[in-house]
Formats: C-alpha cells, sequence, structure tokens
C-alpha cells in the first residue's frame, strides 16, 4: 500500500470544478494593463507580476496594491502561459495574469491547489494561432480533488520539504556547472593567446587544467593572418536541373551548447529555402552570422560533407595543410572573437556581422606541430568540458523529474 493509499484509507476524496458555477471552489479575475510610463511614474516598493517566469514573474514596483494575501497567480498568455505560481502579500498583477481566489479556506489549502495546478493547468493551454493561450474560461473548468483538510496540509508538508530539498541541490549543481565553465573558458584563452607570453603551455588530466611552465619564447614569435587569408573562398549550389536531395542545415540546426549538428531538414530542388545556399564539406568550420553572438559554430563531419548549409552560415575551409581546421574552429570559440563579434554586428532586432567581417578576424599561425599540440590540448578540454556539461545539467534534468515523478504520484487519485 502506498503512502497515499494510507493517508486516504477510508476518506472520501470530492471532486469539483475551479471556478465555473456555483460548485467551483474559487474565483478568478485577471489584471490590469500597465504601460513603461506607469510603471516610471508609479514607482515604489510592491511587486507587479506577469507572464514572463524569470525573477518569479515579477516586472517591477510600485507604489500601490491590488491584492494583499495568499493567492495563486497563472500567466494567461504566451510561451509560459499555464504557469502557477504561489502569492502571499501585497502586490498587483498585469492583464496577462489571472488571479486564483479560495471560497472557503476550511475547504482546500491554497499550497494544495497550487501543486494540484502546478501538473494541470498545462494540460489545458490552447496553443491554437501560434500564441499559447490560458483563459478563464478554460481554467474555471478544471476540476479539482478535494480529500480531507488534514490529508492536504500532509501532501503539503511533504512536497515543501522535497521541493526545498530538489531546490538546494539544483542550486548547487548548477553553482558548479558555472564555476567549470568559467575555468575551462579561461585555460582556452590562455592556451590560445599569442601576445608575447614566454611561458610553456601545461596539460591537461582528468582533474583538470595543470598549470604552465617556463620556457624560452615559444609563443610569442607567431604570424599573424586574418581567416580571409588562410581559408579557401566556398562554392554555392546550383539548383537549376538539380535532381539530388541534401540535408539542410539551418540556423537553428546547430547546437550552441556542445557545437554540433542536432537536426537539418531534407530538402531538394522544388523545396528548398532560398537561404539553402552553400555547400559545406568535411572539417569545415560554419559559424552563424545572424544574431553572431548566441555563437552557433561547429566543425562539419563527414556525415554532412556535400549537405547545404544556410547563406546565415560563414563557411570557413581551410586552404592548405599548414592549417587545422580544429585551429580555427577553436579560435572562434574565444573569448578574443566573442569580443570581435560584438563589436563588429549590426542591428538591433536581428544583429548580423558580415562574412567579410568574420573573414577579417586574424589569428596566430605557429607550426603545424604546435597547433596539433595545443589542439591536442584543447581536446581534452573540449572532452572534460563536454563530460561536465553533459554530467551536471543531466543530474539537475534527473532531480526535477524526480521531483515530479513523487509529486504526481503523491496527487494521483484517479
Amino acid at each position: 500500500m502506498s503512502y497515499l493509499d494510507k493517508l486516504l484509507e477510508g476518506v472520501v476524496v470530492k471532486w469539483k470544478p475551479l471556478a465555473n458555477n456555483e460548485n467551483g471552489v474559487a474565483e478568478l479575475s485577471r489584471g490590469r494593463v500597465m504601460s513603461k510610463e506607469y510603471f516610471l511614474e508609479n514607482a515604489g516598493e510592491y511587486p507587479v507580476y506577469s507572464s514572463q517566469t524569470a525573477n518569479n514573474g515579477e516586472i517591477g514596483k510600485i507604489r500601490t496594491f491590488d491584492y494583499d494575501g495568499e493567492t495563486l497567480t497563472w500567466t494567461t498568455d504566451g510561451a509560459n502561459a499555464g504557469t502557477i505560481f504561489y502569492r502571499t502579500g501585497k502586490f498587483s498583477i498585469t492583464n496577462v495574469c489571472g488571479l486564483i481566489k479560495i471560497k472557503d479556506s476550511e475547504e482546500l489549502n491554497y499550497k494544495f491547489l497550487f501543486y494540484w495546478l502546478s501538473i494541470e493547468a498545462k494540460k489545458h493551454v490552447y496553443s491554437g494561432m501560434g500564441n499559447p493561450k490560458l483563459m478563464s474560461h478554460q481554467m474555471e473548468k478544471i476540476q479539482i480533488p478535494i480529500p480531507p483538510l488534514e490529508v492536504q496540509k500532509e501532501i503539503v508538508r511533504i512536497l515543501d520539504t522535497f521541493t526545498e530539498l530538489t531546490a538546494e541541490l539544483t542550486t548547487e549543481l548548477t553553482t558548479e556547472l558555472t564555476a567549470r565553465k568559467k575555468q575551462y573558458n579561461y585555460y582556452r584563452d590562455e592556451l590560445l593567446s599569442f601576445d608575447g607570453l614566454n611561458e610553456d603551455l601545461g596539460s591537461v588530466s582528468e582533474s583538470g587544467f595543470t598549470g604552465f611552465k617556463d620556457s624560452q619564447d615559444l609563443r610569442s614569435k607567431v604570424e599573424w593572418k586574418s581567416l580571409g587569408e588562410v581559408c579557401l573562398t566556398t562554392n554555392n549550389i546550383r539548383w537549376k536541373d538539380n535532381d539530388n536531395t541534401y540535408r539542410y542545415i539551418d540556423l537553428t540546426s546547430v547546437s550552441r551548447d556542445n557545437n554540433s549538428i542536432i537536426e537539418t531538414a531534407e530538402i531538394n530542388a522544388i523545396n528548398a529555402p532560398s537561404r539553402a545556399q552553400k555547400i559545406v564539406l568535411e572539417n569545415d568550420v560554419i559559424f552563424a552570422t545572424t544574431r553572431p553572438t548566441q555563437q552557433r559554430l561547429c566543425l562539419i563531419d563527414d556525415k554532412y560533407s556535400g549537405q547545404i548549409a544556410s547563406t546565415g552560415y560563414c563557411v570557413l575551409r581551410a586552404k592548405c595543410k599548414d592549417i587545422l581546421p580544429k585551429w580555427i574552429f577553436f579560435h572562434l570559440t574565444s573569448t578574443n572573437f566573442k569580443n570581435y563579434v560584438e563589436e563588429n554586428q549590426s542591428g538591433s532586432a536581428y544583429p548580423a556581422i558580415s562574412d567579410a567581417k568574420v573573414k577579417e578576424f586574424k589569428i596566430p599561425l605557429p607550426s603545424l606541430e604546435e597547433q596539433e599540440r595545443i589542439v591536442s590540448i584543447l581536446d581534452k578540454f573540449d572532452t572534460l568540458t563536454t563530460s561536465i556539461s553533459e554530467g551536471l545539467p543531466k543530474e539537475i534534468v534527473l532531480r526535477k523529474k524526480q521531483y515530479e515523478y513523487y509529486r504526481n504520484r503523491l496527487l494521483d487519485f484517479s
């Protein structure tokens, strides 16, 4: 017998609609429109919540409040539609938020209702016309289980404890992940720096970077060339009389997390988008020039050799055997290149950097042997960082799934 079965042994669980008739357990209302000017003119101490989920949904503070006490709110519009928040104290909400006020607190516990709606509300979101919505007329129909109040409070106690433990662990893991990424980004930039430092390259072990060693000016005397000087001009596809089928690498095809291609579409001369123009080959480095600070780049492997990339990518193909494709790739991941992109992009809504500007970026060209040595270290960096990047986020996801599993089991009244 499960713990919930024991809690519910011999008791009756009633079901009532949230609010759609006199039997409903709560009253629903909406917030009000507030302009930017209103926030500026009425700045104060009381929070205003809107449709976002960052910062607990808060978008600003004003000097008055519309609500005071224990309530729930939900997001009615947009990507976060159906998100439920537990609120206390003095606050206001905008027109893209709904408010839930329980009629009888001796019948239904706010936290219990919060946990239940956190599961159920998303199921009722309507995604028609490209804008997800959960309006009051949909929300009010959700059926609410009502076990005895003491059972509700016990379930809330368990879930509050579990929520706190999960949040603490998630924070620890996220902090660890951030620290590790900063560490490896720092050492990557050091390894790629040829600015006159007279230090030998260190080494990488499974525990991380072991530091630099003294040497006699191994890194300072190198030749610097632009990417345009070391890369070939690539070809565009001629769709006329072309009967072949290709994989199309769009701007969203490249993962920013691990610099790999995650999904492509099948195209031919009939259905190819107008931007499907650039032929890529194995060992080409592609960098997204639209919204470039998002850093979508990857090194093409043999699986995608001969396929088609969007004109939104700059394709960098090493001109000769004196430069490693991975040498180009790692320089495009560097902080130096990121800063260069930020300084040379243009546009506000959809910032972009031209192919020509990308190819003006200069990189050092040590000997091939030196490139191979540094690339070998950076490959180990990449493996370590990837294992950390996969391991810690995966652990975070698993903890959240574990929490959701037990929450759903605890709230299973079927």
